[in-house]
């Protein structure tokens, strides 16, 4: 995936001036080793200011663009904190146990020293990434490393991400219309265009020479399960849209797409962007659907944690009681309220779903845009069928209506049981799903969509929501944890 970032790390070890300098440059280099290649060792050992100045100096010179503070001793608290001050990117502390000496001339006191670091990184209002238990030998600290770099790549991805909207946001889907405040205090870009840019930049690509060839990209993905006769226009759409994130960018690095996707664009366009936006997300380049501009922020975040593709998906329907009865009860360890539908018209990339998916046509889209009873035209371009077992964790970041950042976060399964329905869809079930729904989503009035990764990433997203400074970061608690609003008679 080229438009997630490639994380290259340095680690500085800090040293408090009345321990042994070198107890902290050995454990550092013993650290080194434990993680093996892709770690790049600051040669200056921080005791003081000047030597914090040289150290992020070198480490930007390597080109790292993410670091760890390693507390080999004490520390010094000043220094090792105006590290991070001075560093442009994700910083990480982490402090050596005892152990690999005597506790005379051998003690380090790392495990004291992280106090004061966490405390003067405080005073300062500097954001770093400290473990759950941030202290450790040589192999656990290289551990703590490997955690950090998916939550250091989501980090660097949102500083340098623009999003790149075509609407405007649509008013019957009103919950996409969060303030986009909270998205300048992440250091993220807008740039807001109308349907009609890219609809002239889309007849600007009449005849583009490389259309054929991303004709034969997408037969070759969905062999004959694909409209012939839309391949070109769906290779035009594809090649603008690419272009256009390219020749706008500007100063940012990665880009993401929420787009308006119905009534006009069908018709305008004689298709529906939908598979089209499914292979981008499939290449790391998320496509929102109905401008949401959260939903395409979450996905992006996910992107980067996992370096995988991902979907923003309805949390749609229930599970009807026939359905459970017949496919679920006693197979799955799960009540029919632990599940739900996630849909969409069909935007998820075709790797994410069943073998059999196919290019289809939006059928509300048909119902709504076509003439009753006629052959599905315009409103073909639909990515459609089952999405494939396997782990998955919901999410979603989102701006509410005071302009404050919150966040949810659920991991779960998507079930290998037939939906027997339309558009990209799965039967999803999240432990206790029912009282999330109710104490969660509704509660602090979530909108519909949510952001889906192919995997259980639940923990670095929960790291990445608290690095961004997100205070209210919500899951599906257990039953012996009610939530805040839940009646305890109904418990």
């Amino acid at each position: 995936m080229k438009n997630i970032p490639e994380v290259k790390l340095g680690i500085i070890a800090v040293s408090r001036d009345c321990f042994p300098i070198e107890l902290s440059t050995r454990r550092r280099q013993n650290v080194a080793a434990a993680y093996g290649e892709g770690l790049y060792e600051c040669p200056v050992t921080v005791e003081n200011e000047a030597d914090a100045l040289a150290a992020v100096a070198d480490v930007e010179q390597a080109g790292c663009n993410a670091l760890v503070v390693f507390l080999g001793n004490f520390g010094p608290e000043t220094p090792e904190t105006l590290i991070c001050q001075k560093f442009d990117g994700p910083v990480m502390y982490a402090a050596a146990a005892e152990g690999d000496g005597d506790l005379v001339n051998g003690r380090g006191d790392a495990y004291c020293g992280m106090l004061n670091c966490s405390y003067n990184l405080g005073m300062r209002r500097l954001k770093a990434y400290i473990p759950e238990y941030p202290v450790g030998t040589a192999e656990e600290i290289a551990e703590m490393i490997r955690a950090f770099v998916p939550i250091a790549r989501a980090i660097i991805g949102v500083k340098q991400l623009k999003i790149i909207t075509f609407g405007p946001r649509p008013q019957d889907f009103f919950a996409c219309n969060a303030p986009i405040r909270g998205l300048y205090e992440l250091g993220v870009e807008v740039e807001e265009n109308s349907e009609l840019d890219l609809l002239v930049a889309y007849q600007a690509h009449a005849g583009d020479s490389r259309i054929p060839s991303v004709m034969e990209e997408m037969k070759a993905e969905m062999g004959e399960r694909v409209y012939p006769d839309l391949l070109e226009r769906m290779a035009q759409f594809e090649l603008t849209l690419l272009d256009w994130a390219e020749q706008h960018k500007g100063a940012r690095k990665y880009v993401a797409f929420a787009d308006k996707c119905w009534p006009a664009f069908p018709e305008a366009f004689g298709f529906e962007p939908c598979y089209v936006n499914s292979r981008l997300a499939a290449r790391g380049i998320p496509v929102a659907c109905e401008v949401d501009i959260y939903g395409a922020l979450s996905e992006y975040i996910g992107a980067c944690v996992t370096g995988d593709a991902v979907t923003l998906l309805d949390i749609n329907n229930s599970v009807p009681q026939y359905l459970y009865d017949q496919d679920i009860a006693g197979k799955f360890p799960c009540a029919i309220t632990d599940t739900f539908m996630g849909f969409h018209c069909g935007n998820t990339p075709s790797c994410k779903m069943c073998s059999d998916c196919a290019v289809k046509y939006q059928l509300i889209q048909h119902r709504l845009l076509e003439p009753a009873g006629s052959e599905p035209d315009f409103t073909r371009g639909t990515l459609e069928g089952d999405i494939a077992p396997g782990p998955i964790t919901f999410y979603r970041l989102q701006c509410d209506s005071e302009g404050v950042l919150r966040s949810y976060i659920a991991q779960g399964e998507v079930l290998p049981v037939a939906t027997r329905s339309f558009g990209g869809i799965g039967i999803f079930a999240i432990p206790e799903m029912g009282r999330f729904y109710r104490h969660v989503l509704i509660q602090k009035r979530y909108p519909h969509h949510g952001a889906v990764a192919f995997a259980h990433c639940g923990k670095a997203l929960f790291e990445v929501m608290k690095y961004l400074g997100v205070g209210d970061i919500a899951y599906n608690q257990p039953k012996d944890q009610p939530y805040p609003t839940e009646n305890p008679w109904n418990m």
